[in-house]
C-alpha cells in the first residue's frame, strides 16, 4: 500500500510544524464524511435592513451610540472592548508560578457592508475587495502603535456570534499572543535550518501531491492543511512569498476578493447551510525584530461534522490531551472540490 492508503486508512498521529503540536486522526470512526445526515435548507432571508439591529446604518448599538448611515464599510471602537488602551496596571513582581503583566490594545469591529441581509459569501467580489482595503488600513494605523493586530471573523451563532450583520474584528495588542508566537518560533526555527520559508515549502508539497488542494487562481490558493485539526479545516495561503497584508498589490487584493467568495460560497454548500466558522488572518508581527521566516495566511475553522446541526466538540480527549479528528484531511479536501 502507498503512504497515502496506508494513511487513510490506519489510526496515526499528524504533526503540525507550523504550531510544533500533534493531532490524532481516526479515519476508521468516520470513512465516509458525506454519509451524515442531510437536512433541508437552512439558508433563510434577511431584510437588508433590520430595525432591532445595533449593526445597521444609523441604528443604535448597545453602548448607547448612533451608527452613521454609511454606504459601504464601517468600522468603530467596539463598545465593550476586552482589551483598553490606556491601562494603568503596573507590572506585577517577579514571581515565577504568579506573573502578570499589563495588556494593552484596542479592539473594533468592522461592519462589512450597510446590507443586513448578506454574509460575505454573498456580497459582490467588489465589495468584498473594499473590505480588504479596510483590513490593510487597519492593519497599518494600529500596527503604529501595537505589535500585533490580529483580523478576525466569527460567523454563526455557533460561533459565538449574536448578530449577523456581516461584520468582523480587528484586535490590536500590546504583546504577541500565544498563537503568534508559536507560529512565530516554528516558522523561524525552520528558517534558521533549512534557509527557506516553511509555509512555502509545504505549499509546494501540496501543490505536487495535489489530494488536499482545493482551489487556486493567479495569486491565491485554499488547501485542507495536512495536520488540521477541525474536520474542514482550511488555509488560504499566497503563492509567492508575502510576509503581511499590507505588502500586496492591487492584483493580488483584487484575485485575494475573488477567492474569497469562491472559498466561502462552497462552505455554504456543503450543508446547504450558511456556514459557520472563526477566520483570521496571520502575516509577520510589526516590531524591530525581522520576520523574513513568515508568511502571510488566513486560517478558517468551521465546528460543522455530520451536518448543519451537529458539530464536533473538542472535549474530552481533546480537551485533556490531544486534538482528534475522525475523518481525515484528504477525505474532507475531496468533499469540499466537489461543491467548488
Amino acid at each position: 500500500m502507498t503512504k497515502a492508503e496506508l494513511l487513510k486508512e490506519n489510526v496515526h498521529r499528524r504533526y503540525n510544524p507550523l504550531k510544533g503540536e500533534w493531532v490524532l486522526v481516526s479515519p476508521h470512526r468516520t470513512k465516509r464524511p458525506w454519509q451524515g445526515k442531510h437536512e433541508n435548507s437552512q439558508l433563510t432571508k434577511r431584510p437588508a435592513y433590520d430595525p432591532e439591529c445595533y449593526l445597521c446604518p444609523g441604528n443604535q448599538r448597545a453602548g448607547g451610540q448612533i451608527n452613521p448611515k454609511y454606504a459601504d464599510t464601517y468600522v468603530f471602537n467596539n463598545d465593550f472592548a476586552a482589551l483598553l488602551p490606556d491601562n494603568e496596571l503596573a507590572q506585577i513582581g517577579k514571581d515565577s508560578l504568579l506573573q502578570a503583566e499589563v495588556a494593552e490594545g484596542t479592539c473594533r469591529v468592522l461592519c462589512y457592508s450597510p446590507d443586513h441581509s448578506q454574509t460575505m459569501a454573498e456580497m459582490s467580489v467588489p465589495a468584498i475587495r473594499k473590505v480588504i482595503e479596510v483590513w490593510i488600513q487597519q492593519l497599518i494605523e494600529l500596527n503604529t502603535k501595537y505589535p500585533w493586530v490580529q483580523i478576525f471573523e466569527n460567523k454563526g451563532e455557533m460561533m459565538g456570534c449574536s448578530n449577523p450583520h456581516p461584520h468582523g474584528q480587528i484586535w490590536a495588542t500590546s504583546y504577541l499572543p500565544n498563537e503568534i508566537v508559536l507560529e512565530n518560533d516554528c516558522q523561524a526555527k525552520y528558517f534558521n535550518e533549512n534557509h527557506s520559508i516553511l509555509l512555502k515549502d509545504y505549499l509546494e508539497k501540496e501543490i505536487n501531491e495535489k489530494d488536499r488542494l482545493l482551489f487556486e487562481n493567479e495569486h491565491w490558493i485554499t488547501i485542507v492543511p495536512f495536520w488540521a485539526v477541525w474536520p474542514y479545516e482550511t488555509m488560504l495561503l499566497p503563492k509567492k512569498h508575502i510576509a503581511r497584508m499590507d505588502q500586496l498589490n492591487n492584483g493580488e487584493k483584487d484575485t485575494l476578493a475573488e477567492i474569497l467568495k469562491i472559498h466561502l460560497q462552497m462552505y455554504d454548500r456543503l450543508f446547504d447551510v450558511s456556514f459557520p466558522y472563526t477566520m483570521g488572518w496571520h502575516g509577520a508581527p510589526a516590531d524591530s525584530k525581522e520576520y523574513n521566516h513568515w508568511q502571510l495566511h488566513a486560517h478558517f475553522y468551521p465546528p460543522l461534522l455530520r451536518s448543519a446541526t451537529i458539530k464536533k466538540f473538542m472535549v474530552g480527549f481533546e480537551m485533556l490531551a490531544e486534538a482528534q479528528r475522525d475523518i481525515t484531511p484528504e477525505q474532507a479536501a475531496q468533499l469540499l472540490r466537489e461543491l467548488l
